[in-house]
């Protein structure tokens, strides 16, 4: 198959979404795997939901699509706010929507009456990361004015934290989301269904032994499931996979050339100054046909052997330090998780899908 592709093992992908959900099953739960980083890709959404997760995450209403036409019937949370110019197709596409603005909410309610159907809503609270989110003092007026819309189901609460400004999920935070759930029910007397805590940045909390978890029943997993690690300091979860997704470029160059440049130096292509690689002298240079408009060159990781110099558009620089491969050699790259959602959004590279 021609490179550059990513390759997922749907089998690692597949543990590391069953280890999760039997953990988090232990707390009372559940898990949304969140398909965003694949593209909507409907082989990865299948693995998930035969590995028992409860439903799909995606932030695209354009992958919302994608997977409806493949035959994906399961819950599809829109897990970012959905934009005015597209609410006819989020109530078409999406069960429930994750929102802060209630003129959103407002337009929503007018879509899922002219289609004579209904739509769930999550209201996100703002805890702190400064991202998305009503802040908490506002939530009872905004919960009392959806209340009132017509076609819009209030389905529950949720926040996000360390996606923006990395504050970190903690019982503190976790306490005032299960607190606003609780004071939601006793004073509108409804039923919330859904109280997501967050993404992969929560697991260190909810799995840490003795945790109260509180009204927190639902998270949000896309890094945790994809590639084994937390989002905080990017460390291997135990027991998951961290090598089930992975890039393959092809060398098209190998050379034995000189470890500095020479000549006046300015900026690179992107803007950049570099600086000369301490412990690299002479050796062979291998370029791959690995750039940055494929991907995130700074979100790869190479092989043992190898050391990555630098990218261009087009081209990965690489320093070899054993054998030189010869030109057509395949390498494969770890990826992080930047480093995926560029490549699966990049038509220039391919996929393949392993057991």
């Amino acid at each position: 198959m021609s490179a550059p592709r990513l390759e997922f093992r749907l089998d690692r992908i597949g543990h590391n979404a069953r280890a999760l959900v039997d953990r988090l099953s232990l707390v009372d739960v559940s898990v949304c795997g969140v398909t965003k980083a694949t593209l909507g890709s409907p082989e990865v959404a299948r693995e998930l939901l035969a590995s028992g997760v409860g439903s799909l995450g995606e932030s695209r209403i354009e992958n919302v699509e994608r997977l409806r036409r493949a035959g994906v019937t399961s819950e599809i949370m829109l897990v970012r706010s959905p934009m005015v110019s597209q609410v006819d197709r989020v109530v078409a596409g999406a069960d429930l929507s994750l929102n802060s603005e209630l003129a959103v909410i407002e337009r929503l309610s007018e879509s899922a009456r002219s289609q004579r159907t209904s739509h769930g809503v999550v209201l996100m609270v703002e805890l702190g990361d400064l991202r998305e989110g009503i802040m908490p003092a506002d939530v009872p007026d905004t919960v009392r004015k959806v209340l009132r819309l017509p076609g819009i189901v209030l389905r529950g609460i949720g926040a996000n934290l360390s996606c923006q400004n990395g504050v970190i999920p903690d019982p503190r935070s976790m306490a005032e989301l299960s607190d606003l759930a609780t004071s939601v029910e006793t004073v509108f007397g409804v039923g919330l269904d859904v109280v997501t805590g967050g993404n992969s940045a929560n697991l260190p909390w909810v799995l840490e032994p003795g945790a109260h978890i509180g009204r927190i029943n639902h998270l949000r997993l896309g890094e945790s499931i994809l590639l084994g690690r937390e989002p905080i300091q990017r460390t291997v979860i135990e027991g998951l996979h961290a090598d089930a997704v992975s890039v393959v470029g092809e060398v098209i160059e190998s050379k034995a050339k000189p470890s500095r440049p020479w000549g006046e130096r300015g900026q690179t292509a992107f803007g950049h100054v570099v600086d000369d690689h301490p412990g690299v002298t002479g050796g062979q240079r291998v370029i791959v046909a690995l750039g940055r408009q494929d991907l995130d060159t700074d979100g790869i990781v190479a092989p043992d052997g190898y050391v990555v110099l630098g990218a261009s558009s087009d081209h990965l620089v690489l320093f070899c330090h054993a054998e030189a491969p010869q030109v057509g050699t395949e390498i494969r790259f770890g990826v992080d998780y930047s480093a995926l959602m560029r490549a699966a959004a990049s038509p220039f590279v391919g996929r393949r899908y392993l057991r």
